[in-house]
């Protein structure tokens, strides 16, 4: 009889994420993993069937005979990934995803390792293994060598190994068998393993689950939406580069904004904006391990910058350069390329990003549970970066949308210089250096009055993107959020009436008005949805923001994950994935609006 097997799923968003803060896999809502790069966030991907859907794409898939439905979702408080497939006879089976983490010899142990249990649950249905790795960005096949219980796949600058205890034939074949016991898939570094392999996978998946059930457990959560905030936080944590401390983007490259518009970019890297935003999320969760991680790397960016220059984004292990080129063997996500790898904007003037580096290393100075606290040296080297923040606040740059072929005088980018000075005047306080806090207080105000008077438009009744200009910008609600203004202040409110009015449907929430190098945008930008939520809340609109905010966590996916855009009319989920900066907005959101803990116990 031929075996009879589904088709793979039509690529979408619909993934879920497993990872140990050195590497992450997204696998599809049937247990088909179709990305994951090696051996680091920014490296090949050696699964990239979520961008070459052809037959040439890499996967692996556990398909079972007769396919008839699947369910998902993540082991509670945990980044363990459980599937459940169903035949059209009632036969199920359970795929068990992890990464392993867990501490082990007084350190964090992450292994470049990826470990899928399959158990059968009821009957004895038929699967088949389809594990098709690939190199150099799908155009080499692997070498294969076969050991007693192992295969390695073998190219030329990375050997993975398949330590299973499921048959090595039928693996190597994609031959169905009946599934009547637990298998074990262990995908790694090409090393032995110390201990058996049903043995070392099930220890493993146990002090893993340890390990993200009591950092869960640890988190100062909100009274409501407690899940999604958990689960927001978890997809923050495997954002983290752990070597490094490096925060990236996103996890994947050239799922674009919008369909066929082109507007296709490589995530896979460090923002420092996007950063900061992440650790003030964790932060705000007392979840400073994070933070301290970010700190690390964070003052090898200040150091080589030596006061001058510093570009918004580096590589996760502080690469300065990040050349743009296109992958054009790849059609790309449904078909919809160019396949970027780099991204241009490293070479950007973003002056908005001293105002990042200094407001993510504020609270190590002021924060006593941490190990290694901020002092005068560190102080010093921050005070150069808003000496720089001072002499560009009025230059024209990119800005934070990263505008290739337009420069202005941003406010957003001076917002964040005027942020510099006001924290840096903050931190000497503490320090009790009062000369450089009326120093820098000088400045902030200086920079505030400037802002104030030449970002304002009479003509729209609003604070706009630029000075001078006249056109809406959603960044300029940041005003509030970094206590730049007070959002009572009737200039903000006028403001918050006016973007709602013109950026606005519904609960979505464009970035800009104005055509950019692609055109006007089409779809709504997560993060400021969540932005308008916050300026919603703060100005007194607190019923508005929370169904705002209901309607943003009907739109995540089934595992509760976003990426950073969302069509507006048919609420589908489009650019990179998942998107740090709107995972950020859950946990703000839900931050900002739930009740007290106070009113229920």
């Amino acid at each position: 009889m031929t075996a009879r097997f589904a088709p793979p799923a039509p690529p979408s968003l619909r993934l879920g994420v497993i990872g140990n803060c050195a590497y992450s896999a997204l696998i599809d809502e049937r247990a088909r993993m179709v990305w994951c790069c090696l051996p680091r966030f920014d490296g090949d991907p050696v699964f990239n069937a979520l961008l070459d859907p052809s037959e040439c794409g890499s996967d692996w898939a556990f398909d079972i005979e007769d396919f008839a439905s699947a369910e998902q979702a993540y082991v509670p408080n945990t980044a363990i990934l459980r599937t459940v497939l169903t035949d059209t006879h009632g036969q199920r089976l359970e795929i068990i995803d992890f990464a392993p983490r867990f501490q082990s010899r007084s350190r964090y142990f992450r292994p470049m390792m990826m470990v899928r249990r399959v158990r059968p649950l009821s009957g004895a249905p038929r699967l088949r293994v389809r594990l098709n790795p690939r190199f150099d960005w799908g155009r080499r096949a692997p070498g294969l060598t076969q050991g007693s219980n192992h295969l390695r796949f073998v190219g030329d600058n990375l050997t993975l190994r398949l330590n299973t205890d499921a048959p090595l034939s039928y693996v190597l074949s994609q031959q169905p068998f009946v599934v009547t016991r637990e298998y074990n898939f262990l995908l790694g570094s090409d090393e032995t393993l110390a201990d058996g392999i049903g043995d070392t996978a099930r220890h493993f998946e146990q002090e893993t689950a340890a390990y993200w059930r009591h950092w869960s457990q640890r988190l100062h959560v909100p009274l409501e939406w407690q899940d999604a905030v958990i689960r927001a936080a978890i997809t923050l944590k495997l954002s983290l580069f752990e070597d490094t401390g490096a925060i990236i983007a996103a996890m994947t490259t050239s799922i674009p904004e919008a369909a066929h518009s082109g507007r296709n970019w490589d995530y896979r890297y460090c923002w420092l904006r996007d950063a900061f935003f992440v650790v003030r999320a964790l932060n705000s969760l007392s979840e400073v391990g994070t933070l301290e991680d970010y700190l690390r790397w964070l003052s090898n960016v200040v150091a080589q910058a030596r006061g001058g220059h510093i570009q918004p984004l580096f590589g996760v292990g502080l690469e300065r350069e990040l050349p743009e080129s296109l992958m054009e063997h790849l059609p790309g996500y449904r078909g919809m390329g160019p396949v970027r790898v780099g991204n241009q904007a490293a070479e950007h003037f973003q002056h908005d990003v001293y105002g990042n580096v200094v407001l993510g290393a504020a609270q190590a100075f002021h924060d006593t549970r941490l190990l290694h606290r901020a002092g005068l040296a560190e102080f010093e080297h921050l005070e150069a970066v808003g000496e720089q923040a001072v002499r560009v606040f009025d230059q024209p740059d990119a800005g934070m949308w990263e505008l290739r072929t337009r420069a202005r005088i941003h406010t957003s980018s001076a917002l964040m210089c005027w942020a510099a000075c006001d924290r840096l005047a903050k931190i000497a306080h503490t320090l009790q250096l009062s000369d450089r806090a009326g120093y820098w207080s000088m400045h902030a105000k200086r920079l505030r009055e400037r802002i104030l008077a030449d970002s304002w438009s009479e003509e729209r009744q609003a604070f706009v993107e630029s000075f001078g200009g006249r056109d809406l910008d959603a960044s300029v609600l940041l005003m509030a959020e970094v206590n730049f203004i007070d959002p009572r202040d009737p200039r903000f409110i006028a403001t918050v009436d006016a973007l709602e009015k013109h950026l606005c449907d519904g609960p979505y929430m464009r970035r800009y008005e104005a055509a950019d190098d692609f055109g006007k945008p089409e779809t709504a930008f997560n993060i400021c949805s969540f932005w308008r939520i916050d300026a919603l809340a703060r100005i007194g609109r607190k019923q508005q923001a929370r169904e705002i905010f209901e309607a943003m966590l009907a739109t995540r996916n089934h595992l509760g994950l976003l990426s950073e855009d969302t069509h507006e009319r048919t609420g589908e989920l489009w650019g990179n994935y998942p998107q740090t900066y709107s995972m950020v907005g859950i946990i703000n959101g839900a931050v900002r609006l739930s009740a007290p803990w106070d009113s229920v116990v």
